[in-house]
């Protein structure tokens, strides 16, 4: 019986996702240390960005940070990264791979969210794990823009979820591969665990950036249906997503938008090579609901490994020259199916 389990289990688990050969640093084996060592203790990166604002079809806009803006004639591979829940350019995981793709001569396009490259959205509504408007819109102005370019793109976090919605929805979309790292696929499961241990000083955090958002949109009138001792009753991302982003964004409860937002259902449908990155001990995320529910195409890779803790993933052995993995990983990964040009 027990022989039977085990040879189930590892059946199922080749077919489901894929070990990865990430490794830990010997002296950062904590998901925690992992996940706060990757934002406070790093040294400061250098980087030079070109913003621009790009106009929505609703009257709302958009700021993009590009590495360098590319001539009209360019070949070279274009490479567009979606942050995580308020994330932006300087977050520390989207300025390092933002690095990491320039290195490779390669352009990259980093697009914030509504209201979160450091001035408030002109509407109501900002953006959420499911809404794949703005990357949709983006995408088209880039190929009307650069004809001859390979494109690909990647997401982190909530970014990666929104990722996996676009391509799962937007199968004919014009880019080449894709990499989801540390994306919530499970919604529901993924505001529960946030929400015990250790993990609810990450959630204190975020928790507070998204009240500061709602805050300075409702004082300056942007915002006009909720009223600031409403937040004062939130203490929990659920608490959040049921009293503000529902509601804000035509959802009728938390659950509904969890339902309706979560990449986990529809990744099947992704067409292109998609490497998915996720670590069994993320704090931020539901292990068991996070993986793949079924069997996926030869062209997904989903790639668990033990450590990794939430976009940390830092190797090495030498705790002052620390190596951040992803920067090597999904570059090379996106490399297996784009073409390098290095001319303009």
């Amino acid at each position: 019986m027990f022989l039977c389990r085990t040879i189930s289990f590892f059946l199922m688990y080749d077919i489901m996702y894929s070990i990865s050969k990430f490794k830990p640093a010997w002296w950062l084996t904590n998901a925690h240390f992992q996940t706060l060592a990757a934002k406070f203790f790093r040294r400061k990166q250098k980087l030079v960005t070109i913003t621009e604002t790009l106009e929505l079809p609703d009257g709302d806009f958009i700021d993009l940070a590009w590495t360098e803006k590319p001539q009209k004639n360019n070949t070279r591979p274009i490479v567009v990264i979606l942050h995580g829940l308020e994330g932006s350019k300087d977050s520390h995981y989207a300025k390092g791979m933002l690095n990491a793709i320039k290195e490779r001569g390669w352009v990259a396009v980093l697009m914030h969210f509504r209201g979160c490259s450091g001035k408030p959205n002109r509407q109501a509504s900002s953006y959420h794990s499911g809404d794949i408007r703005d990357i949709s819109y983006l995408t088209k102005q880039l190929i009307s823009r650069y004809q001859q370019c390979a494109f690909s793109v990647l997401g982190f976090s909530l970014g990666g979820n929104v990722l996996t919605r676009y391509l799962a929805q937007v199968p004919n979309n014009p880019y080449r591969s894709a990499a989801v790292i540390c994306a919530p696929l499970d919604l529901a499961s993924c505001s529960a665990r946030i929400n015990q241990g250790f993990s609810r000083l990450y959630q204190k955090y975020l928790l507070q950036m998204l009240k500061d958002s709602t805050l300075e949109k409702i004082a300056t009138k942007i915002i006009n249906n909720i009223k600031t001792t409403q937040l004062d009753t939130i203490n929990t991302i659920y608490d959040f997503d049921e009293q503000i982003t529902a509601p804000l964004n035509g959802f009728t409860s938390a659950q509904h938008y969890y339902q309706q937002a979560s990449g986990n259902p529809v990744m099947e449908k992704i067409k292109l090579p998609c490497l998915f990155i996720h670590a069994a001990d993320d704090p931020f995320l539901n292990h068991h609901l996070s993986i793949p529910q079924q069997k996926l195409p030869e062209h997904l890779t989903f790639e668990v490994s033990s450590h990794g803790g939430h976009v940390g993933f830092i190797h090495g052995n030498n705790p002052f020259k620390p190596q951040y993995w992803l920067e090597q990983r999904v570059p090379d990964f996106l490399n297996n199916h784009i073409s390098i040009n290095s001319q303009k």
